[in-house]
């Protein structure tokens, strides 16, 4: 465990479900002056009372430890606000439609931020009937490598895990894919809007045309 419940976040989170201290203190079968404590940090609760403490501010305990009150407003899982969030030392790749508290291995991860694809990590696509066919041109190596590549619809996340000495390149459905993503074990998540890209080449293909 990395990090334990502040009082700060004790006091903020009572707070906010309007609560006395008096009241959460009933709800865990201890004392006003503990929680007080807690709160002023002269004090920390129990482990045994983590969960219990927990259910009383309605949260989880995950979102206790990290100090934070996730409310996931996200509620007809609009995909394009999935979140990608990647263990650092593991290699897990977790993803979540909206708001979310995620943790592995016991580290709480935050979630990746992408950029768009840049001459470094350039992702290539071609369409083979029902398919993209999505490369990018990168070292594989055990040091430098792209960990994974996903393609993001309304319809779902496809992903795909990628391994050293391998090859960066796999097949999504078209399915409707708004974005695909490449993450870097070494620069983060970078993705490339497939509407704009497909744009982009239609006009250049019309701008050929017309030189000829």
């Amino acid at each position: 465990m990395n990090n334990y419940v502040t009082g700060a976040a004790i006091r903020r989170l009572r707070e906010g479900k309007g609560m006395t201290q008096e009241a959460l203190a009933e709800a865990l079968y201890v004392s006003a002056k503990a929680v007080s404590k807690w709160e002023t940090g002269k004090g920390f609760p129990d482990i045994s009372l983590l969960e219990p403490l927990a259910r009383a501010l309605d949260i989880s305990v995950i979102e206790l430890l990290s100090g934070e009150d996730v409310r996931n407003r996200n509620r007809c899982a609009n995909m394009s606000r999935v979140r990608f969030y990647v263990c650092p030392v593991c290699g897990n790749v977790i993803q979540a439609v909206g708001e979310a508290v995620i943790s592995c291995c016991g580290i709480a991860l935050p979630p990746l931020e992408p950029e768009d694809a840049d001459a470094a990590h350039p992702i290539g696509l071609e369409i083979a009937e029902d398919e993209y066919c999505v490369s990018v041109d990168h070292p594989m190596t055990k040091e430098h490598h792209i960990s994974f590549l996903a393609a993001v619809s309304d319809e779902g996340v496809q992903l795909v895990k990628l391994y050293p000495e391998g090859n960066a390149q796999t097949r999504f459905k078209i399915n409707r894919v708004r974005h695909v993503y490449a993450y870097c074990n070494r620069h983060g998540l970078f993705r490339v809007d497939t509407y704009k890209q497909r744009r982009a080449e239609k006009q250049r293909a019309e701008g050929h045309g017309q030189g000829l």
